[in-house]
């Protein structure tokens, strides 16, 4: 439920009417790539999770890959991502629930987006102090509801595509003209759809802190795979059919848009209010999954020691609070300068998810042929391996090329991806300056050691 609820969030509810505007009905292209990709990284890191589960999840098996810089780079740079996320996701929510409020009966008391946003970080920061037991509870029932409303609307999308509901089906006339804008339409549907999968990664995290990491991670992974396809790739052929692509892309969102064409009082407040739970359990797996980096980083010596600390609980406290303190910066700023904070800090992450698929395909090829060459005859074999090695590991590697691209190819992503290349090399640079310090430091420490075992 928590690769689900990473996956699943407003990129759908929302964004995906933009995909639609950008390709028309050709976006399903776009989302059966970007699904085969996210079906291959999630088996590399099923691979590397149940071979070595661990907080620092791809941080950790880049830095056994190659080395601490390595390490210290996705890890950072996985980090900020998810720190700017948070606060844009808190930003996010609260704004769609001040729409919600202003579309109310005369007199709703209406509280201001930076208060409803410091609300939502005040309240999940909580939930992630907690065990995490607690935490996963929280996230199942956010999960869960996305899970409900997506099946309910290719329920009802299939009852009109049929002709029950209001007795028009449109049936597939809208594929006639496939793909308006061409292969620069898909291309920039791609770019829309691969950043709206980022998330499924947290489940690498999350093997870290459960029991028998070796089967629930690769039975979370064989499971959260096909079903993400299923639930972007279904409710985008329900909308694309349904809907023109300029209808798809409306201020409400297609879902909303659709549900309008059922007949469906309220529609746009019930899908708005869904977004927002789309929203707030992002939020709550990503304060979950940054905060785990952090202490991770924090116990490899490339993050202040305090924050490797736990409470009784086994909660990285100091971790978890380091992640939001900038979600509540943030909010501040918004206040002052709404519309301006977020957006610039998202335009530099905004592509970090492909730096960090690439790291997790690099790392399974180089430790999947280090395992393979040190593998005894006698030896146990994994508990998962991603099928047909070296070949889908390739392919995936062929896919994120592509994707860059593309991504090249058009001048917004063309900055943003620059942006994103700019930020990990910075973090790189202080990375080798940080690790060099940390091994002199330790060398330094052992020597008194060593000294007295020679007495």
């Amino acid at each position: 439920m928590m690769g689900l609820g990473g996956a699943i969030g407003a990129g759908l509810f929302l964004g995906s009417g933009k995909g639609v505007a950008a390709a028309g009905p050709a976006i399903l292209i776009s989302y059966i790539v970007a699904g085969a990709l996210v079906v291959l990284i999630m088996w590399m890191i099923g691979e590397l999770s149940a071979a070595n589960p661990a907080s620092g999840a791809f941080s950790t098996h880049a830095e056994t890959a190659f080395g601490p810089v390595a390490g210290y780079t996705i890890g950072w740079l996985y980090w900020v991502q998810l720190a700017v996320v948070v606060a844009a996701e808190a930003g996010g929510a609260a704004a769609i629930l001040t729409g919600v409020l202003q579309s109310a009966p005369a007199g709703t008391p209406i509280p201001p987006t930076w208060l409803l946003a410091t609300v939502f970080m005040a309240a999940l920061t909580a939930v992630n102090m907690f065990a995490v037991s607690k935490y996963g509870e929280f996230e199942f029932w956010f999960a869960f509801i996305k899970v409900a409303v997506i099946l309910a609307f290719l329920i009802v999308g299939a009852l009109l595509l049929l002709g029950v509901l209001n007795g028009n089906s449109p049936g597939l006339s809208h594929f006639t003209d496939f793909a308006p804008k061409g292969a620069g339409g898909i291309g920039a549907g791609l770019l829309i759809v691969i950043f709206a999968f980022g998330g499924t990664e947290i489940v690498a995290i999350a093997a870290g802190e459960t029991k028998n990491p070796e089967k629930s991670v690769a039975t979370a992974i064989r499971t959260v795979a096909w079903r993400i396809c299923v639930f972007y790739v279904g409710s985008v052929f329900i909308i694309v059919s349904i809907l023109t692509p300029d209808a798809a892309n409306s201020p409400e969102g297609p879902f909303a848009a659709l549900l309008n064409v059922a007949g469906m009082p309220a529609a746009g407040t019930v899908m708005a209010l869904v977004a927002v739970f789309a929203l707030l359990s992002a939020l709550n797996a990503n304060i979950y999954g940054a905060s785990r980096m952090l202490h991770s980083l924090a116990q490899r010596r490339h993050a202040p020691a305090h924050l490797k600390k736990t409470g009784a609980n086994n909660v990285p406290r100091a971790a978890v609070l380091w992640t939001v303190v900038f979600g509540f910066i943030a909010a501040m700023l918004e206040a002052i300068f709404p519309g301006k904070v977020l957006e610039t800090l998202l335009a530099i992450v905004g592509s970090t998810i492909i730096v960090i698929w690439a790291a997790i395909a690099a790392s399974q090829i180089k430790l999947r042929r280090s395992r393979d060459l040190a593998a005894t005859p006698s030896a146990a074999p994994a508990t998962y391996r991603m099928p047909l090695f070296p070949y889908l590991s390739y392919t995936a590697v062929g896919l994120l090329v592509l994707i860059v691209i593309v991504a090249m190819l058009d001048d917004g992503t063309r900055t943003q991806l620059l942006l994103t290349f700019t930020a990990t090399a910075l973090i790189a640079v202080s990375g080798v300056v940080v690790t060099r310090r940390t091994t002199k430091t330790a060398e330094h420490q052992e020597e008194p050691v060593l000294q007295e075992e020679r007495v």
